[in-house]
């Protein structure tokens, strides 16, 4: 047996010892996931908050697009509560417009807004963004005491956590 065709008979396949992007990794096992949903662009899924803006996506999210039977146009389902969902009834043709920008062309011709995912209650959950946290105001006399326990220190930087962390211990302290 000459060396060629024990190299051919020993074609397995080689393998790669540099570092990989996670995403080239996950890349086609995401896009059979998302082309079961009608997918066929993973774009308006991970870039949503972008394509329709940060108010409509803190209460809706894409969950399917399906095609029609002579293939003009297609339906994207959204996902939202109850209370959201008369509002987004009013800036469908807003996002359909904001979606179809994002394709290049007329692709979404509907948009069905449901309060359920299209799969079933465990998928159907819209993800909130939490409230923005509202600062209670500091007592002067705080501030004051604060301002006493800092003032002898000579970095600016650490004087300004050190008088924070005073104001937080002192106004969240049990009288």
């Amino acid at each position: 047996m000459t060396r060629e065709t024990a190299s051919k008979q020993n074609t397995a396949p080689r393998r790669k010892y540099k570092f990989s992007r996670a995403s080239g990794l996950v890349q086609s096992r995401i896009r059979q996931a998302t082309e079961t949903r009608g997918f066929a662009q993973t774009r308006v899924l991970t870039h949503w908050k972008e394509i329709v803006g940060a108010s409509i996506a803190s209460v809706a999210q894409p969950v399917k697009i399906g095609y029609a039977r002579d293939g003009f146009g297609a339906t994207l389902t959204v996902l939202t509560t109850g209370a959201q969902a008369p509002m987004l009834e009013m800036q469908k043709e807003q996002i359909k417009e904001k979606v179809n920008a994002c394709y290049g062309y007329n692709a979404i011709s509907h948009i069905r807004i449901t309060q359920t995912a299209a799969t079933g209650f465990a998928e159907g959950k819209v993800a909130f963004e939490p409230a923005p946290k509202t600062e209670t105001p500091v007592a002067p006399e705080i501030i004051e005491q604060a301002n006493e326990v800092s003032q002898d220190v000579a970095d600016g930087d650490l004087r300004d956590a050190l008088k924070l962390l005073a104001q937080n211990v002192l106004s969240h302290s049990k009288p």
